[in-house]
């Protein structure tokens, strides 16, 4: 039998792209999206589902659960990007970063674990970033909420390990997609002391996204974790030398590593 796989922010980038590589492996895919009506080219069927509205997870969920009768993999991969220095992003928008970044997948995991539960099995993908790994310069609310994913997986995973539950977390560096267009950018402010350098942060990020990975790499990493009987906890995808700066924050110290991203910033 064929498992039944939600996917979270299905509409576009690498949702989609991992979406359609699934639905074309034969798994029933359903992806979700805040505007399904506004998308007509997908493979698999859309269904309504903001996840900062823990009634539309609830109905989407249970829509699934009455069509295909259970839940057996869920990609947390609904996700925005925020960008600025912390002084002047307005409060809101970090609300609504976390809204959408951490309490989003929590409120998932909380629909979908007692159908899990009940079937005695399933797998949750928890889509984080390289960028949760370390706080990077404009990039601070982005770090923080995708890192707190990290560490609410880890501990998650432990407590719903005895009912036959998986979870664990990728972490995709940068890939070509339109996350830079969705992204919230605070705005330049003529002559604020942040300026140049947020404006040249700005640039060197945009460059990274546009010169990205093939969606298709994320998709076939999910599908081999997928077809994998014990997933690991922590997984990255990425060019080498963002997995590479995972494994230097390790090594260096906290003020060489600083050294390090300052220099690559250019701050």
């Amino acid at each position: 039998m064929a498992k039944v796989i939600l996917i979270t922010g299905g509409s576009s980038g690498i949702g989609k792209a991992v979406g359609t590589f699934l639905h074309q492996k034969g798994f029933t895919v359903y992806g979700t999206s805040r505007n399904p009506d506004r998308v007509t080219d997908m493979l698999f069927p859309l269904l309504q589902l903001d996840v900062r509205n823990p009634e539309s997870i609830k109905s989407a969920v249970a829509e699934i659960i009455e069509k295909s009768g259970r839940v057996d993999v869920v990609i947390n991969n609904a996700g925005v990007g925020i960008t600025g220095p912390l002084e002047e992003i307005p409060t809101q928008e970090i609300k609504n970063n976390f809204e959408t970044n951490l309490f989003g997948p929590i409120e998932v995991m909380k629909a979908v674990l007692p159908q899990m539960r009940l079937q005695k099995s399933g797998l949750i993908i928890n889509i984080t970033s390289i960028a949760g790994y370390m706080g990077l310069p404009y990039r601070s609310v982005y770090s923080a909420s995708k890192g707190a994913l990290e560490l609410i997986t880890e501990a998650v995973r432990m407590e719903v390990k005895s009912f036959g539950i998986n979870i664990t977390n990728v972490a995709p560096g940068d890939f070509a997609t339109n996350i830079a267009s969705g992204r919230f950018h605070a705005p330049l402010i003529k002559g604020s002391d942040y300026e140049k350098t947020y404006g040249k942060t700005l640039e060197l990020m945009d460059e990274h996204v546009s010169h990205g990975n093939n969606p298709l790499e994320m998709a076939e990493a999910i599908f081999a974790i997928i077809e994998t009987p014990s997933p690991k906890i922590h997984y990255k995808v990425g060019s080498f030398l963002q997995k590479f700066s995972i494994v230097l924050k390790r090594i260096l110290s906290d003020k060489q590593y600083e050294k390090m991203l300052m220099n690559h910033y250019k701050l």
